[in-house]
């Protein structure tokens, strides 16, 4: 069996040499200027080898009986206080070993392009050690065998997008992207510890093989009130919401994008925001114990999904569309996990690590091309000047648009269904999400056409195509792209299918397809249904951007709601209006009502008094002789005076 601890520590070790160099370096102007291609081949050699090493752990998993497929690795005892004992170990199982592969091979194509895209960067080095750090902390979150490590992970990545997302700290906008992501998540991490004490107040233990083997038996389940389960069920989600930017706490994810786009590619499409559907599968016998807590799920996935859509439908940020973009797809993932289908979420995971990491790192290549041109209203043509950034692009865009028989067809599509037939899925949350599914391929056919397709550039600047380290990853992602959707073929298109359905099977929580309330006909129809859906999409999507005039004039006739939607619902003004103001209103009150008129006169208080005991006795030091024989007099007096009181009584 190969080392699990190779698995995170490879990144680990990429990030320390890395790490070193920079501060060996950084102390002499412009010594990293010129060090991407170095360093980011130490980087990318660390991660690959990682991926190396998942691999070889999956083949020797495969090989296992289906129902023992698990490698476990401890490393030391970690906690021993009072009744709990913690050891630090790994589990690499059937869950954990596909979040491994996407991390290490999505991570890998992501690291070798950043070579290229960092290549005029003034601190290259400084930023591949922080993509190698984030992996790192990103492979300890989806094999720890405990919920006290994986949260090491959860709140080490949470670091480490802080670090990548205001790496161009000195732009004041980009900073403060960082401290924004940061902060939100931190809201949904106190979430997360309240629920993880509430468990070791129940199971007695933190480990989730134990956790899972009480819940099977059932021995004090019912011991137990449903509110409280429904309550450990919904701070985890709270959790969820913050890492992977669900309503309420999903405005951070949109301004993330200030930071370099490998950066959105690796933590905004196939890592970190995916961290909530992880979590949810891997304690999916404890969501079930509350179907309350299932019903808010995929609601608030099936809302997130429709209004994070709306948005992307008017933005004119190339990454913006793409990040908005992706707070939807996580809603479809949180909607089929809110009704059971947790495979079917960690399905949609993997796909859209495929065709976002694409989307993401293409559009940072018509970045790069279109010299840090943004704005997809400036672009147009770019398939003669960037043809090979333009054929991948194509790719991620049927899969997105959910195209027959395209990657995110498959995944979408078990979604769809699944809130469509199963027990805890309903016929509005199924019309939400297709409605969704609409938006989606409308406004993904307004970024493609608006970027690639037209007769010329709407821009002074001469695109270009970007250099193989970028485009590379591109075709072996777009491969994926079309291909991804084969581990997930449905039953009914084919027998003895949907092979991650199987490899799940004794990890993650599935709902017998007995209960599901239609039948495969229908599953077939409603396929149907939402492919007519996403060609009419991208029909309507063709026909309104091919003539500028008719985009403008429904733009005018909807102006109330475009600017609306432009300004994001006003999310960001109603938090700063209800919450960031009164805070900041609060923070004054109390600093001039405590600190300043209380706290400062205390300190302030104890100086003076000091003052005035040294000037005290400073009058005391006459320098007179006479003066100090009679107080040495006046001392040997009372002194006897107390000595013959106390020989009196």
């Amino acid at each position: 069996m190969t080392q699990l601890a190779l698995i995170p520590g490879l990144p680990l070790l990429g990030f320390l040499i890395n790490g070193l160099w920079y501060a060996l370096i950084q102390t002499k102007p412009g010594a990293d200027k010129h060090k991407a291609t170095p360093s980011g081949l130490i980087a990318t050699g660390f991660i690959f080898l990682a991926f190396l090493v998942s691999v070889a752990n999956f083949l020797s998993l495969k090989a296992m009986p289906e129902d023992a497929r698990v490698l476990q690795q401890t490393l030391f005892t970690w906690i021993e206080v009072s009744n709990l004992s913690l050891d630090f170990s790994l589990k690499f199982d059937a869950l954990s070993s596909l979040f491994a592969l996407v991390i290490t091979g999505v991570g890998t194509l992501i690291h070798l392009y950043s070579i290229g895209y960092m290549s005029h960067d003034e601190a290259p080095t400084k930023f591949f050690a922080y993509l190698n750090l984030f992996c790192f902390a990103m492979l300890v979150l989806v094999l720890g065998a405990s919920l006290p490590v994986l949260f090491l992970g959860w709140e080490g990545v949470g670091l480490c997008s802080y670090l990548l997302i205001g790496f161009w700290y000195k732009d004041n906008e980009k900073a403060s992207a960082g401290k924004k992501a940061f902060i939100v998540n931190r809201i949904g991490d106190l979430g997360f510890l309240l629920a993880t004490f509430m468990i070791f107040s129940i199971f007695g233990s933190l480990d989730f093989a134990t956790i899972a083997e009480k819940i099977d038996a059932g021995t004090f389940v019912q011991a137990v009130s449903a509110e409280t389960w429904t309550a450990i069920a919904l701070l985890l989600f709270l959790g969820c919401t913050g890492k992977s930017a669900q309503i309420p706490l999903f405005v951070w994810l949109p301004d993330a994008m200030a930071g370099p786009t490998p950066v959105s590619a690796l933590i905004h499409a196939a890592t970190m925001v995916t961290s909530g559907i992880y979590l949810c599968a891997r304690l999916s016998p404890l969501f079930m114990l509350s179907s309350t807590a299932m019903g808010v799920i995929a609601t608030v996935g099936a809302l997130t999904a429709f209004v994070a859509a709306t948005i992307a439908v008017v933005q004119t940020d190339i990454k913006k569309v793409l990040a908005y973009s992706t707070v939807s797809q996580l809603g479809y993932m949180f909607l089929g996990v809110g009704v059971g289908a947790f495979s079917g979420g960690v399905f949609h995971v993997m796909t859209h690590a495929f065709f976002k990491a694409l989307m993401f790192l293409g559009a940072g290549s018509v970045i790069h091309g279109m010299h840090e041109e943004q704005n997809i209203l400036k672009m147009g043509g770019l398939k003669k000047s960037m043809p090979l950034t333009y054929i991948t692009f194509l790719f991620g865009w049927l899969a997105i648009c959910g195209v027959p028989f395209f990657s995110g067809f498959f995944s979408k599509d078990e979604i769809l269904w699944n809130a469509f037939a199963s027990p805890y899925g309903s016929k509005a949350l199924w019309a939400l999400g297709l409605l969704t599914a609409l938006m989606t391929a409308f406004y993904m056919t307004r970024l493609f056409y608006l970027t690639f397709l037209g007769d010329k550039t709407r821009s002074s600047v001469h695109p270009h195509e970007s250099p193989l380290t970028m485009t590379f990853p591109l075709m072996i992602l777009a491969v994926l792209s079309v291909f991804g959707g084969a581990l997930g073929i449905p039953a009914v298109m084919a027998e003895h299918a949907h092979w991650l359905d199987g490899w799940l099977h004794h990890t993650v929580f599935s709902i017998p397809h007995a209960d599901f309330t239609a039948s495969h006909a229908t599953e077939v129809g409603l396929m149907v249904l939402s492919s007519l859906v996403a060609l009419v999409g991208i029909a309507l999507a063709f026909v309104t951007y091919r003539q500028p005039d008719v985009a403008e004039a429904r733009k005018k006739k909807f102006l109330s709601l475009h600017n609306t939607l432009t300004n994001k619902w006003y999310f960001d003004e109603v938090y700063q209006a209800l919450i960031v103001e009164p805070t900041k209103s609060f923070s004054v009150f109390l600093w001039k009502a405590i600190d300043v008129l209380f706290i400062d006169r205390i300190v302030l208080g104890f100086g003076k008094i000091s003052m005035w005991g040294g000037q005290v006795a400073r009058s005391l030091q006459t320098g007179s002789l006479q003066v100090y024989a009679l107080f040495l007099v006046l001392g040997v007096c009372m002194a006897l005076g107390v000595q013959i009181y106390a020989w009196i009584r």
